[in-house]
C-alpha cells in the first residue's frame, strides 16, 4: 500500500518536466519527488508510438524498482498520449496523472479564437490529441504547429543562444498576427516562453498545462490521503550517465 512519506515520480524524456516539478513544489513543497529524465534516448517527439510506449514503460519499471513510489506525474506530453492508457492498466495501484495540451483552457478563455497547438510529431499525430481537436475545433480555429529541433536544443542548454532565436523565428514566424493563444504542447518548450512572447509579440497570450497537472495531483493525493506533512525533497536522475543532463535539470528547477 502506498505511504504518505513515498514519492512522487515526475517522468520526462528529458529536463522538460521539469517545468511540471516546478509547479508541483509550488502546490506541494513537502512532498518528496524523484524526477527521471531519459535523456538518453531523447527526444521522443520524433520517435514512432511504440517506440515511446516502450521507452515510457520500461523508464517507469526503473523507477518503481529503485523507490518506493505513491504516485506518477507523467510530465511529458508525448509518453502521456502514447502509454498512459498502458500504464494506468498495468499500475493501477499508484495515482497516475498525464499532461496534456491546453486547449480546453485555451478554448475557455478565447471562444471562437485562433488557437495554435506547437507540439511534437507524435503528440499531434495520436488520437488523444485528435479528439482534443475535435472537441474544441468546432467552436475555434485551430492550427497545428509541428516544433522539429526545439527540444534537442533546450535539451543541449541552447535556451537562449541565436541559434534558438532563429529556429522559432522560423517556426512561428508565419503565425505572428494570426493567433490569439498559443498552446504549448511539450513540457520542454515553457523554458523558452519569454523568446516564444518575443517572437509572436503580446498580443498572443501562451498556455501550457504544468499547472493544471500540478492542481489534479493535489486533488488525487489529497482525496487519497496520501499527502506528506513532512520534510520536502527533490531526487534527479538521468539515463544518461553524461552528468550535464543532470546539472541542466537542476538548473532548470532551481532558475
Amino acid at each position: 500500500m502506498p505511504r504518505k512519506d513515498d514519492y512522487i515520480a515526475v517522468l520526462d524524456s528529458g529536463v522538460g518536466g521539469i517545468s511540471v516539478l516546478r509547479q508541483l513544489r509550488k502546490l506541494m513543497p513537502n512532498e518528496k519527488y524523484i524526477y527521471y529524465g531519459d535523456s538518453a534516448n531523447a527526444p521522443y517527439g520524433n520517435r514512432s508510438t511504440e517506440e515511446v510506449r516502450d521507452l515510457t514503460m520500461a523508464a517507469v519499471e526503473k523507477i518503481l524498482a529503485e523507490y518506493p513510489v505513491k504516485a506518477l506525474v507523467v510530465a511529458c506530453n508525448t509518453a502521456t498520449s502514447a502509454a498512459i492508457k498502458l500504464l494506468r492498466e498495468r499500475f493501477s495501484d499508484l495515482i497516475i496523472i498525464g499532461i496534456e495540451p491546453a486547449l480546453k483552457l485555451a478554448a475557455d478563455h478565447f471562444p471562437g479564437g485562433r488557437l495554435g497547438v506547437m507540439a511534437t510529431n507524435v503528440t499531434l499525430r495520436e488520437e488523444k490529441f485528435e479528439r482534443l481537436m475535435h472537441r474544441f475545433g468546432t467552436e475555434c480555429t485551430i492550427s497545428k504547429i509541428p516544433a522539429p529541433g526545439l527540444v534537442e536544443l533546450i535539451e543541449a542548454g541552447k535556451t537562449d543562444s541565436e541559434e534558438m532565436d532563429r529556429l522559432l523565428q522560423k517556426l512561428l514566424g508565419p503565425y505572428v498576427g494570426r493567433l490569439d493563444a498559443l498552446v504549448l504542447g511539450c513540457t520542454h518548450y515553457p523554458f523558452v516562453s519569454r523568446r516564444i512572447a518575443r517572437v509572436l509579440g503580446q498580443d498572443t497570450v501562451l498556455l501550457h498545462g504544468g499547472k493544471g497537472t500540478a492542481r489534479e495531483t493535489l486533488r488525487r493525493l489529497e482525496k487519497a490521503g496520501l499527502l506528506h506533512e513532512g520534510q520536502g525533497q527533490v531526487l534527479i536522475r538521468s539515463s544518461d550517465p553524461n552528468p550535464a543532463a543532470t546539472e541542466l535539470a537542476w538548473k532548470l528547477l532551481n532558475g
